[in-house]
């Protein structure tokens, strides 16, 4: 009964609210599981005026469970720091006295993730949470999470108020640990040279006692530190402000120069990760002519790679893995293989008919043209190239006593300016239970901007009459047409999904010369359901987690980043404001800037 309480306080805590009182004598009962249960619920029910009180009695309980009940009680605490964020002091301070307590290495990682979660949705809490996870890694016995905190104090402890203050609990790791902890600290302390062109000389002489460290990795990485530094403070040295420019308490900001070597070399993050840059190589490979090509390989050269699933769904919360493990509460007990991402334009390279077309610029996922119960089954995959879209049909076989041969797909292009169906190529021998594909070219007039475009379509066979069993033919070979769902080739089926780094930078390095605004007006019950349908609209990707509607949002807007590459490489960035506007519809503000105006305008015209 209390399981069944703390999943209706999921959605409803002010009605399990009534029940608190009962809830709070039960955190003493014997059975750890009530009591954890009973603790979860009052996280999730309490007001914050009950912080403290439970906070009191939480304490003493924590000390008494195994780690499996630690954990879950952690994740209530950091919704419910979510919930009221002007707590953030006290149940980050909580947690994080618990990192000194006796824990196992699941318990101790839930607690840092969830506070490096906080510290992504909390802005707030950034000084005083990294201040606690330095004092936890000058006694942590377990490597991932010196390293995992490291990396954070390299990334945030620049942006403080006070970086310097940051600067002695990461050379203790250098001079204390293990080889993977101190090259994480080289690389923590050679982002803060970066950033802080003041603390470059100080932190040049700690690094450059690394130079002789007896670990490869650290050695390297503190050689190409301070080499680098060395260059950017010859060419760009620090001079510090004079009192005059001090005005009060407030210091002239401690930034590199723009054109500050050390900055662009030790802080710009690769155009892609290495996950994609290899993809990217593997499709350069499979592309028919580049390896005889006498051309350089560079990463302009390279193909544009659309983020997979998983990253998908990383920017869409706009937290690590680890992060949203904390978040969810789901902790892997195996770990999972990684899976290879196949290019689905593989198949369109093996025909020597299309390897005139070039390399496809991106495929879309596949649409289905039946319901998966017909007797064919037919999916479409649109390849899409610089001047042409290959439609892949995939057709399935799911009758006993048939062979199909000769099968094509007939479209239907009177109807569309943009697209003329310039070639198909057949395939043959579909057996019962087999899949295989054929093939129709359309050729896009790049005279024409870029509309929706629909086709009739119809698939054509021969039908042969076979032996259910043994597969041999017995009767009559005959034609046979069988009409399929109509075809949609979208706009957005032009647009890959490639999301930026840093979105606030790359929309200011565009600029506002061919931004189109547009305005309007949206029929949605949901802020989910609104934000949802501008992406699938636009076919970009959402960045900085803007996918996801805050919980609690209060009617607020809400704004929405995206990013993506339109066919032929233009970059292209859009920013929406959805507004509910009373409870059947939205009100969408939308501005999307590229290099060119017409893309941009063709961005924009997806929205209907």
């Amino acid at each position: 009964s209390i399981r069944t309480l703390a999943q209706v306080a999921n959605q409803h805590p002010r009605v399990v609210s009534k029940c608190n009182e009962d809830l709070e004598a039960l955190i003493g009962d014997s059975n750890r599981s009530i009591a954890t249960l009973a603790i979860t619920t009052l996280l999730k029910t309490g007001s914050e005026n009950s912080i403290d009180r439970l906070l009191k009695q939480i304490s003493a309980f924590l000390t008494e469970i195994a780690d499996e009940y630690k954990i879950t009680v952690v994740r209530s605490l950091q919704k419910l720091c979510l919930t009221y964020p002007s707590k953030h002091r006290v149940l980050v301070g909580f947690l994080s006295n618990f990192l000194r307590e006796e824990g196992g290495f699941d318990f101790k990682r839930s607690i840092v993730n969830s506070i490096i979660s906080l510290i992504r949705a909390v802005p707030e809490s950034t000084e005083s949470s990294l201040l606690h996870l330095c004092e936890f890694i000058e006694d942590c016995e377990f490597t991932m999470l010196s390293t995992q905190i490291l990396h954070l104090l390299g990334e945030l402890g620049p942006k403080t108020s006070a970086p310097p203050r940051y600067i002695r609990f990461i050379y203790n790791r250098v001079i204390l640990e293990n080889s993977a902890v101190r090259a994480a600290a080289v690389s923590a302390l050679t982002k803060f040279a970066a950033s802080c062109p003041s603390l470059r000389t100080s932190i040049l002489t700690l690094l450059q006692r690394s130079l002789v460290d007896e670990d490869d990795e650290t050695r390297d990485r503190a050689a190409i530190a301070v080499a680098t530094l060395q260059n950017a403070m010859e060419a760009f040295p620090y001079v510090a402000p004079p009192e005059d420019d001090v005005v009060g308490d407030e210091l002239p900001p401690d930034v590199p120069d723009p054109d500050d070597p050390a900055a662009y070399v030790l802080l710009e993050p690769l155009p892609m990760s290495f996950d994609k840059l290899e993809r990217s190589m593997k499709a350069y490979m499979l592309t028919p002519m580049t390896m005889e090509s006498p051309d350089p390989i560079t990463v302009m050269a390279l193909p544009i790679v659309e983020d997979t699933v998983a990253d998908l769904q990383k920017t869409a919360t706009g937290m690590t893995d680890e992060e949203d493990t904390a978040m969810n509460g789901d902790l892997p007990m195996v770990e999972e293989v990684k899976k290879e991402v196949a290019d689905p334009a593989a198949a369109i390279y093996a025909i020597p008919e299309l390897a005139n077309l070039g390399r496809a610029f991106r495929s879309t996922a596949p649409v289905h043209l039946t319901e998966s119960e017909t007797e064919y089954v037919v999916q479409c995959t649109k390849h899409i190239f610089a001047s042409h879209v290959v439609l892949q049909f995939s057709v399935q076989n799911t009758i006993d006593d048939q062979r199909l041969d000769n099968v094509t797909v007939l479209l239907d292009d009177s109807e569309s300016e943009i697209f003329t169906v310039s070639g198909e190529i057949a395939c043959d021998g579909i057996k019962y239970g087999d899949t295989k594909h054929c093939f129709a070219i359309l050729e896009r007039n790049a005279e024409i901007q870029l509309t929706p475009s629909h086709f009739t379509c119809e698939l054509r066979f021969t039908v042969v009459q076979v032996d259910s069993t043994t597969g041999e033919e017995e009767g009559d070979k005959f034609e046979e047409e069988y009409p399929l769902e109509d075809l949609e080739i979208a706009t957005s089926d032009f647009m890959a999904k490639v999301a930026v780094p840093d979105f606030r930078k790359a929309w200011e390095a565009v600029g506002n010369d061919n931004e189109v605004l547009e305005k309007f007006a949206l029929q949605f019950k949901k802020m989910e359901d609104a934000v949802a349908a501008v992406l699938d609209f636009l076919g970009m990707q959402a960045c900085d987690g803007t996918a996801t509607v805050k919980p609690n949002a209060g009617g607020k807007p809400h704004m929405l980043h995206m990013s993506g590459v339109f066919v032929g490489g233009q970059q292209v960035l859009s920013r929406a404001q959805i507004v509910m506007q009373g409870t059947n519809s939205v009100v969408l503000k939308i501005a999307v800037r590229s290099e060119d105006s017409d893309v941009s305008r063709i961005v924009a015209d997806c929205i209907r």
